[in-house]
This record gives C-alpha cells, structure tokens and sequence, in this order.
C-alpha cells in the first residue's frame, strides 16, 4: 500500500499558540489513521513525533437563499467534513510554518525599540537647551 498522504498545515491563531508547545496541526484526508500521519511527518519533516491525535469535524449546516425572477427560495446545504491531526513533537524539534510570524515580530519589537530611543533622545535635547539659554540670560 504505497499511497501518499496529504498533509496540510491548519494555520490560525489556536495553532500559533499550540506550537508553542510543540504541537503542530494537519488537515489529512478522512482514510488516514495515526500511524500514517506519524510516518509520514516524521519522513516529511526530519522530525520526531510522540503521539498523535485524530478528531473528525462535521460541516456546518447552511442555508443558501438564491434569488429567482418572483421570490427568495431557500435551499439547505452543508460545509465540507474534515479531519485533523494534532501531531506532538520531541523535546528540540519544531516545524517552520511560523516562523515568518515571529521573524515579523521581532522586526517590529526592534522597530519599536528603536523609535523611542530616538524620541526619548530628541526630549531630551530642548531641555537642555532651554536650561542654557535661562543661564545666558541670568
């Protein structure tokens, strides 16, 4: 049985803060167990998996109104079933998904830092200047 498995990284706030913990979420398709999904992390990533959990989401039940020539019609549908796959990792081991988040925050910590050095520095310019010039005049 040589099929390969689609691993799509879940991305969201909830996952940002789950990594942090070393737990990684997929999206895989429904005839996918465990197992498999370690394997093929392991294999795809260079990493090392401790356990894996499965859950099944069902999708949303919606009501679509399309409009006709005379009225509204209501009409039911339903959003896709998908499956997800909470993947932990060993102590030391991570994955990249997020890394252009926390790239992007720390440019802008050093940004931030930086500005008020500058602002605090420029305060402290025209305070000296007016205690000289109250000097001179004295």
């Amino acid at each position: 049985m040589s099929k390969t498995i689609n691993l799509q990284p879940h991305l969201s706030e909830k996952t940002y803060g789950l990594s942090a913990k070393r737990v990684y979420v997929f999206t895989i398709d429904k005839d996918v167990n465990k197992h498999s999904v370690a394997r093929a992390v392991e294999a795809q990533f260079d990493v090392k998996v401790t356990a894996v959990n499965v859950t099944n989401l069902d999708g949303k039940a919606k009501r679509t109104i399309s409009v006709t020539g005379k009225r509204s019609v209501n009409a039911t549908g339903k959003r896709n079933d998908i499956k997800k796959a909470y993947v932990t990792l060993a102590e030391g081991f991570s994955l990249p998904f997020f890394a252009a988040v926390e790239e992007a925050q720390e440019q802008e910590t050093a940004t931030q830092e930086k500005i008020e050095k500058a602002a605090a520095k420029q305060a402290a310019k025209p305070a000296k200047r007016g205690l000289l010039g109250k000097k001179a005049e004295a």
